[in-house]
């Protein structure tokens, strides 16, 4: 094989494990003790809201883009939520959060999040009539 062949293949080789070391760093989700471990660092985190802990809180008037609530990562850790947004709609009804962000003064700086709501249609539903 000729030197720029072997250079052309280093180079891609070298091209494409950059590529997928970043696509594993953006793929991965994370705990809250693992965002408070490098804080200032964007983390994203699967987590449920936590009612128990404390009430969210969310007042328009004063400002309309901080909305706080606290929530419980897939470890059970409960950590405050300061999300930089408007409160999403039927956010209580979600099941599942996907929020990202970092870790700020002891609280998750969030700037996006995702929610899984249930289905609208019960799996333990049943007909109910004459079948023919």
């Amino acid at each position: 094989m000729k030197k720029s062949n072997i250079l052309a293949i280093v180079l891609i080789a070298g091209a494409l494990a950059g590529i997928m070391s970043m696509i594993g760093d953006f793929s991965s989700y994370e705990t809250f003790a693992t965002a408070e471990q490098k804080p200032g660092k964007e983390f994203q985190i699967i987590g449920k809201l936590d009612t128990i802990t404390a009430k969210m809180e969310y007042h328009p008037m004063k400002n309309a883009n901080e909305f706080i609530f606290y929530a419980k990562d897939e470890a059970g850790v409960s950590r405050k939520i300061i999300f930089n947004g408007t409160k999403p709609q039927d956010f209580e009804r979600s099941e599942k959060l996907t929020m990202t962000g970092c870790m700020q003064d002891g609280h998750f700086k969030c700037n996006r999040i995702l929610m899984k709501c249930p289905s609208k249609y019960k799996p333990d539903q049943e007909a109910i009539g004459k079948s023919s």
